[in-house]
C-alpha cells in the first residue's frame, strides 16, 4: 500500500508533494475519495467545495461578531499564559544551570567542615604534645647554629639523629620537611668545609677538616683526594696571583718563594693526611688516585715552569745567578718528596742565559758599525805602543794597551767583556758551542766591516791614513782576536772542558769547541794584513818622524772608553 500511495501522489504531484500538505492526515482519504467520483460528480466538487467554503467563512463571521468578546479575552488569555509559561521555562533553565554549581559548593562546604573538625581535633592533639614537637621542628634551627659556630661535631650527630627518624617516620610530611630542610643545611655544612680548605691551614686543621668530610661520606676516597687538592690549590693560586707583577725580578723571587713553601706544605698535608688509605685501596682505585696526585704535582711544577720562562723573558731581570740558585734549592728541595726537577729548569736557563748573551754581542757588533762610521785615522797611533802589537802576554787577562789606540776596537772590547762578564756569572757548559760561534759571527761581521770601510774609504785614505789602518787592522787580528781566545777559555777552561767530555785538550782542539776560527775571521782582511807585524812595526817607525809626534797620548787614550778585564 505504501508503494501504491507513494506512486499516486507522484503521478498527482511530479514535482513532490507542497510542504503544508506532506504532514496533512486527510491527504490521502480526499484522494480516494476524489477518485471514487465520477467525471460529473468532480466537476461540481469544486463547485461545491467553494459554496462549503463560502458558508463556512459566512459562519466564522457570525461566530466572530457575536462571541468578539470571548474571543478576545481567550486570546489574551493565551497571550498571557504564554507569557508566563516562557518566564517559568527561562527561570526553570537558570536554576538548571546553577544546580551544578550549587552541588559542587555543597560538596566543597561538607569536606572544609571535614577538615576543619579533624584539623580541630589534630591542634588538639598538637596542644598536648606542645613542648615534644617544638623540639623536632626546632632542629632545622638548631642545625645551621651549629654550623655557623662552627660546632661540626655537635651538626654531624644530628643529622645523623634526623636521618635515623626520617627513615623511620617517612610518612609524616613534616618529618621529610625536616631532612629536607637539614639536607640544605648539610650541603651549606660542606661548602663551608671545603672554604676553609682554601684557606692558609696547619695541618692538625686540615687533618680535622678532612676527618668530617669522611664522616660526611659525600664524595668517595678518589673524589675526596680530588676536591682536597682543588681546594688547596685554589688557595695556592690566590697567593700566586697577588703577587704584583710589575718588577719581574720581585715577582719570580716571590712566586719561587712562595712555591717552594706552600707547595712543599701541601703535599706533606695529602700524604699525612691520606697516608693510611693508600694500602686499603683496590689497585684500580689507587692507580686513579696516584694518578691525580702525580697529575696535580706535574700541573704545578708546569705551571712554574711556565711563569719563570715567561717573566725571565720579559728582559728585567737584574741578577740571574739569584734567581738560577733559587730555582736549584726550590727543585732540590723537592726530592725530599721524590719530585727534583731541577732537570726541567736547565733549558729554560739555558736558553734565556743564551738569548741574552747574543742580544747583547748584537748591540755591541752593531755599535761598533757606528763607531766606525765616525772614526778617522789620523794620527790615532801612539809611537809608545806600536811595538807591542801582537805581543801581548798569551797568558794575561788584561786587554791588550794597542786597543787604547783605536777607539772603535777598545769600545767592542769593552762590549764584549762585558757580555762576557754577565755571562761568567751564570755560565752552562752546554753553551760553549753557541757562545764561541757567536763571538765568532760577531768577530766576522767586525772584519766585514772593517774591510767595506776600506773599500768605501781607501780613495780617500792617505799615505799615513793607509799605515794607520794597516795597524787598526793589525790590531784586530793579532791582539783583540786572540785575547777573546783567551777570555773564551777563561770562561770556559779547558780543564773542566776536557774533563766534562772526557777527552784530551788534543781531542777538544781537533773538534773546534770553544775555540774560533781565526782563519774565518780574518778572510775578509787578508790582503789588508802583513805577513809578520814587526816588520810592518818597524816600517811605520822608521816613517815617522820627531816633528810628526803629536803630545797628549794620555788625552788620546781619555777619548776611549776603559777597557774592563773579565771578572776572576
Amino acid at each position: 500500500m505504501d508503494y501504491e500511495n507513494e506512486k499516486l501522489l507522484k503521478l498527482i504531484f511530479p514535482n513532490g508533494v507542497p510542504e503544508h500538505l506532506r504532514e496533512n492526515p486527510e491527504l490521502l482519504p480526499q484522494i480516494y475519495k476524489l477518485g471514487s467520483y465520477k467525471v460529473d460528480q468532480i466537476k461540481k466538487e469544486e463547485t461545491r467545495l467553494a459554496e462549503d467554503n463560502k458558508a463556512v467563512v459566512e459562519q466564522t463571521q457570525d461566530l466572530a461578531i457575536s462571541n468578539y468578546k470571548t474571543f478576545i479575552q481567550t486570546s489574551e488569555c493565551s497571550r498571557r499564559i504564554y507569557t508566563e509559561f516562557k518566564d517559568t521555562e527561562q527561570q526553570l533553565n537558570q536554576l538548571i544551570d546553577k544546580l551544578p554549581n550549587l552541588t559542587e559548593k555543597c560538596e566543597k562546604f561538607i569536606k572544609t567542615s571535614s577538615e576543619i573538625a579533624t584539623s580541630r581535633r589534630l591542634n588538639s592533639l598538637n596542644l598536648r604534645r606542645n613542648a615534644q614537637l617544638l623540639e623536632i621542628l626546632e632542629l632545622p634551627q638548631l642545625m645551621d647554629t651549629c654550623i655557623y659556630q662552627g660546632k661540626y661535631e655537635e651538626a654531624l650527630e644530628l643529622a645523623a639523629h634526623v636521618q635515623r627518624m626520617g627513615a623511620k617516620h617517612s610518612d609524616i610530611p613534616v618529618i621529610n620537611n625536616i631532612v629536607a630542610t637539614i639536607e640544605g643545611s648539610w650541603h651549606t655544612m660542606l661548602e663551608q668545609l671545603l672554604a676553609q680548605l682554601r684557606t692558609d691551614l696547619p695541618l692538625p686543621k686540615c687533618l680535622q677538616i678532612v676527618g668530617y668530610l669522611r664522616r660526611m661520606q659525600a664524595f668517595t676516597l678518589p673524589e675526596l683526594k680530588l676536591k682536597f687538592l682543588q681546594a688547596r690549590d685554589s688557595w695556592f693560586c690566590s697567593i700566586l696571583n697577588s703577587i704584583p707583577k710589575d718588577d719581574p725580578q720581585h715577582h719570580l723571587m716571590k712566586t719561587i718563594e712562595l712555591s717552594r713553601v706552600n707547595l712543599f706544605n701541601i703535599i706533606t698535608q695529602y700524604k699525612a693526611t691520606f697516608a693510611d688509605d693508600e694500602n686499603t685501596l683496590d689497585s684500580n682505585d689507587s692507580n686513579e688516585s696516584g694518578n691525580i696526585f702525580h697529575a696535580w704535582i706535574n700541573t704545578k711544577v708546569n705551571n712554574f715552569l711556565t711563569t719563570l720562562e715567561a717573566d725571565l723573558n720579559r728582559g728585567e731581570i737584574t741578577s740571574l745567578e739569584a734567581v738560577l740558585g733559587q730555582c736549584m734549592y726550590f727543585g732540590l728541595s723537592f726530592s725530599r718528596i721524590s719530585t727534583d726537577f731541577r732537570t726541567l729548569l736547565v733549558p729554560i736557563f739555558v736558553k734565556i742565559i743564551a738569548k741574552n748573551f747574543n742580544n747583547r754581542i748584537t748591540k755591541v757588533t752593531d755599535q761598533f758599525e757606528l763607531d766606525m762610521d765616525n772614526y778617522t785615522f789620523i794620527n790615532k797611533i801612539s809611537i809608545n805602543v806600536l811595538s807591542a802589537i801582537g805581543k801581548s802576554d798569551p797568558q794575561s787577562l788584561s786587554p791588550p794597551e794597542t786597543l787604547l789606540n783605536f777607539q772603535p776596537l777598545a769600545l767592542y772590547c769593552n762590549g764584549i767583556l762585558s757580555a762576557l762578564n754577565e755571562f761568567r756569572n751564570c755560565a752552562p757548559i752546554a753553551l760553549v758551542n753557541e757562545v764561541t760561534i757567536r763571538l765568532e759571527h760577531s768577530l766576522k761581521i767586525v772584519s766585514n766591516n772593517i774591510s767595506k770601510f776600506y773599500r768605501q774609504e781607501q780613495q780617500a785614505l792617505g799615505a799615513k791614513e793607509r799605515d794607520n789602518f794597516v795597524k787598526f787592522c793589525c790590531a784586530f787580528a793579532y791582539d783583540l782576536t786572540p785575547y777573546l781566545q783567551r777570555c773564551i777559555h777563561d770562561v770556559f777552561p779547558i780543564a773542566l772542558l776536557t774533563s766534562h767530555l772526557s777527552i784530551n785538550a788534543i781531542a777538544l782542539q781537533k773538534s773546534g769547541m770553544s775555540y774560533l776560527n781565526k782563519k774565518k775571521i780574518l778572510e775578509p782582511l787578508e790582503y789588508l794584513l802583513p805577513d809578520k807585524v814587526e816588520t810592518i812595526v818597524r816600517e811605520v817607525s822608521e816613517q815617522m818622524r820627531p816633528a810628526e809626534k803629536k803630545p797628549g797620548i794620555s788625552a788620546e787614550k781619555s777619548s776611549c772608553v776603559e777597557i774592563v778585564t773579565p771578572q776572576e
